[in-house]
């Protein structure tokens, strides 16, 4: 048998491809929803920055995004990804009610559950950050997902930085040191009763570890 000719094992990929990609069209992972929710968080968050930097907030949304997409997210959650910090960040009550109106009612319940604060003057650091973690031992999957990518992201910035920064990055944080490790060693341990993802669960705690090592040795911990 004579092998194909360059050009007939091209047009044989086309082929190929053209299929799978009218597969794709079929069944989008992603649509038109999506993408009007990222053109409104962009819109939304343009003028804000990430916490003492000048990297634009966008960047941690889609990050964000991006993990939960990588765990296997659906559209509504990653949508909530991208619009998880626009009731507390951008608007409260009337922000909350423009996401109800166009991405529906299962996207604002996951904003709902990663926000911890919707009004303004927002109550004091530490109590708030309670009743979010308790609000997390009884939440839905979909919003621990959410969640989870965005502690994941966040603990990971806050090691770049302390990183480039040294022991000065923790001055950016309400709860100094000391509250911010309390923080994330705490929702470590919900996610790890009640999470489905260990990879996610076990790296957030190989970066907690490594931000406990700045002031004592980490001491392994069963996950």
């Amino acid at each position: 048998m004579f092998p194909l000719h360059p050009y007939t094992h091209f047009q044989a990929s086309r082929r190929i491809i053209s299929q799978m990609n009218l597969k794709d069209t079929e069944t989008p992972k992603l649509g038109s929803r999506f993408e009007q929710a990222l053109v409104y968080a962009t819109r939304l968050h343009a003028r804000q920055i990430r916490k003492g930097s000048h990297v634009p907030y966008i960047s941690h949304l889609l990050s964000v995004a991006a993990l939960v997409l990588e765990d296997g997210g659906d559209e509504d959650e990653a949508i909530a990804a991208l619009l998880h910090d626009a009731i507390e960040d951008q608007g409260g009550a009337a922000t909350r009610e423009i996401i109800l109106q166009q991405f529906g009612e299962r996207v604002t319940s996951i904003v709902d559950g990663c926000t911890d604060a919707d009004t303004i003057p927002k109550s004091p650091w530490k109590e708030r950050k309670q009743r979010y973690i308790e609000s997390l031992r009884c939440a839905s999957p979909s919003v621990r997902r959410v969640a989870l990518a965005d502690k994941l992201h966040n603990a990971r910035s806050i090691l770049a930085d302390l990183r480039r920064e040294g022991e000065a990055v923790w001055l950016k944080f309400k709860g100094g040191k000391e509250g911010t490790l309390w923080y994330y060693r705490s929702l470590l341990e919900v996610f790890l009763e009640a999470s489905s993802n260990l990879w996610f669960v076990e790296e957030l705690n190989r970066v907690v570890c490594e931000l406990e090592q700045s002031r004592y040795g980490c001491e392994k911990r069963n996950t």
